[in-house]
C-alpha cells in the first residue's frame, strides 16, 4: 500500500513522457498502480501503440476531477471517514433512512443508472447527513 495518494498531474506528466520517448511507455501504469499494463506497454514499446494510448491518456487524466482519479486510482489510500465522539446523539431513524438511500443508489449503480462516481458522490452527501 502506498503512503501517499497518487497525484493526477505526475501521472499525466509520465503518460506524456511516456508518448515522447518510447523508453518511457508504461510508467505512468506502474505509477497509478497497474504493473501488468506497465510491463505490456514497455514491452511494445518498439511499436507506436503505448506512444499513442499513453498520450491519450495524459489527456485523460487531466480531463477528469480529482474525486475522479482518487475514486480510481487511490482507492483504500485516502480516506474521509469522520468519527462521532461519544458525546454526539445521531438520530437511529435518521441513520436507517440513509442507509435505504444507499441500498436504492447501489441498486440503481448495479442496473447501469448511474455511474460509480456518481454513486460515489452521492453516498458521502448521504453520509455526511448523519452526522
Amino acid at each position: 500500500m502506498l503512503d501517499k495518494p497518487r497525484n493526477r498531474k505526475v501521472a499525466a506528466a509520465l503518460a506524456f513522457a511516456g508518448a515522447v520517448a518510447p523508453i518511457g511507455a508504461g510508467l505512468h501504469k506502474f505509477y497509478v498502480g497497474q504493473p501488468l499494463w506497465g510491463i505490456l506497454y514497455l514491452l511494445l514499446s518498439m511499436t507506436p501503440i503505448p506512444r499513442v494510448a499513453s498520450a491519450i491518456e495524459g489527456v485523460w487524466y487531466l480531463t477528469q476531477g480529482a474525486d475522479e482519479f482518487d475514486l480510481k486510482f487511490n482507492e483504500g489510500v485516502v480516506s474521509t471517514v469522520k468519527v462521532v465522539s461519544s458525546t454526539e446523539s445521531v438520530d437511529p431513524g435518521q441513520i436507517s433512512a440513509v442507509a435505504d438511500a444507499v441500498r436504492q443508489l447501489d441498486q440503481l449503480r448495479a442496473d447501469g443508472l448511474i455511474s460509480e462516481y456518481e454513486f460515489e458522490q452521492k453516498r458521502r452527501q448521504l453520509l455526511d447527513r448523519i452526522t
